[in-house]
């Protein structure tokens, strides 16, 4: 093992946006700076992030994005006071990335590519003399005990009084996120909650979603129907798979069902697919259908509401004939395709892991680092940031905000 001479003010591990907002807010405050990646090259999970489209963030006010992301959300008052949405725009902007907002919520570089995003930052790094260094992985943090000396990697040492963790979760395995932050941290005594995959496809056990494969359901409401987790909800848009579900809604939702997968191992939820409709609505919308035409049989109407594969298997699950007008179907089939309509039952059975899931639910106790500067109450000079913390949000760039904001925040030091 060699042993690097020269001393940083700052190490930063990883090269995410938490890593690299870290990286460039400490430079720009005339610290020498060196970021290391495992990798070969930084921003791989970047890269990816919003299928390549890069949601960067969304222009909700900072009391509402927080509430977003439950009760630890107020953890991230500091940082978005200082980094907000308008202000990360105002930075890319600055940068030489100018950025949108097309439907009035979500925000992207123009071009609608992450590369747009990481080369930017690479530019600034490099404008501000920020050494990177890839093909380095960080395998243990060097301290006296109360305060952090460097790092020690698989091939040297390099020593700083300042190290930022920036290693992101577990999701996605193929681009480097392995949990090496959790491990780095519990060695210097913190403590890690338990991980979970989240924002992913979710595995149910009904086997007539996959027969509807080819619909994507609009504004579907989705909630945990356990007596003690029917608080749990979320709505979006909804795809059926050959063996469960995807599309936002599930991605969004998911964050909640893994936790509870891991207690129970099967989550019953309900599903209302006819935007929002109770059963009284459909009933009415039934009768007025039928007044327009008393011999229209029940596929045809119930298609006034869902794709025709989805119709077909709900009239199945109720004992309904779909051939038959409604008028003439079983009185307990037609009341229980309204109450199907109305919340159609699904079990959620599994998932594939964290190597389908876009984040990791859990991470570093907040209890144990200071919301003001991202620092460790435990060790002087070490620093978290992104999603290496325990606290995730929903899609539609919360997670990069918050990445981005806190990683500001850990890199303006405290000494």
């Amino acid at each position: 093992m060699n042993s690097i001479s020269e001393k940083y003010d700052l190490i930063v591990v990883g090269s995410g946006a938490a890593g690299m907002m870290a990286a460039i807010t400490a430079a720009r405050n005339g610290k020498e700076v060196l970021l290391l990646e495992k990798l070969t090259k930084v921003g791989a999970k970047l890269k990816a992030t919003g299928g390549g489209r890069c949601n960067l963030t969304n222009t909700l006010d900072n009391e509402t994005f927080m509430r977003r992301f439950g009760r630890d959300g107020r953890f991230m008052s500091t940082a978005l006071d200082i980094l907000d949405h308008k202000a990360l725009m105002a930075f890319f902007k600055e940068i030489g990335v100018e950025s949108h907002a097309p439907d009035g919520y979500r925000v992207f570089p123009l071009t609608h590519s992450s590369s747009t995003i990481i080369n930017a930052l690479v530019s600034e790094m490099a404008r501000l003399g920020v050494a990177v260094r890839c093909s380095q992985k960080v395998v243990h943090l060097e301290h006296d005990g109360s305060t952090v000396t460097g790092v020690k990697t698989e091939t040297d040492v390099f020593c700083a009084m300042n190290v930022v963790v920036a290693t992101g979760g577990k999701g996605y395995p193929m681009l480097g996120a392995e949990g090496d932050g959790y491990v780095l941290a519990e060695e210097t005594g913190h403590n890690v909650t338990e991980l979970y995959p989240a924002m992913m496809p979710l595995k149910v056990k009904e086997k007539w979603v996959a027969e509807c494969r080819a619909d994507t359901i609009a504004k579907v409401e989705m909630h945990v129907n356990m007596k003690k987790y029917k608080k749990l909800h979320a709505k979006g848009d909804l795809i059926f798979t050959k063996d469960g579900i995807r599309g936002p809604v599930v991605l969004d939702f998911s964050r909640e069902i893994t936790p509870l997968l891991g207690k129970y191992g099967e989550v019953p939820v309900l599903a209302n697919l006819t935007k929002g409709m109770n059963e009284e609505q459909i009933r009415s919308h039934f009768k007025n259908r039928l007044a327009e035409n008393p011999h229209q049989n029940t596929l045809d109407i119930v298609k006034t509401l869902l794709p025709e594969s989805l119709s077909l298997e709900l009239c199945n699950l109720a004992g309904a004939n779909p051939a038959l007008s409604l008028s003439r179907q079983n009185g307990i089939a037609r009341d229980k395709l309204m109450k199907l309509l109305a919340w159609t039952p699904l079990t959620i059975s599994g998932h594939d892991g964290f190597k389908m899931a876009m984040i990791t639910r859990g991470g570093v106790h907040l209890k144990e680092i200071d919301p003001s500067t991202m620092q460790s109450k435990k060790l002087k000079g070490l620093y978290f940031c992104g999603e290496v913390m325990n606290l995730d949000g929903p899609c539609g760039g919360y997670n990069l905000q918050w990445s981005f904001a806190s990683g500001y925040l850990a890199g303006k030091l405290q000494k």
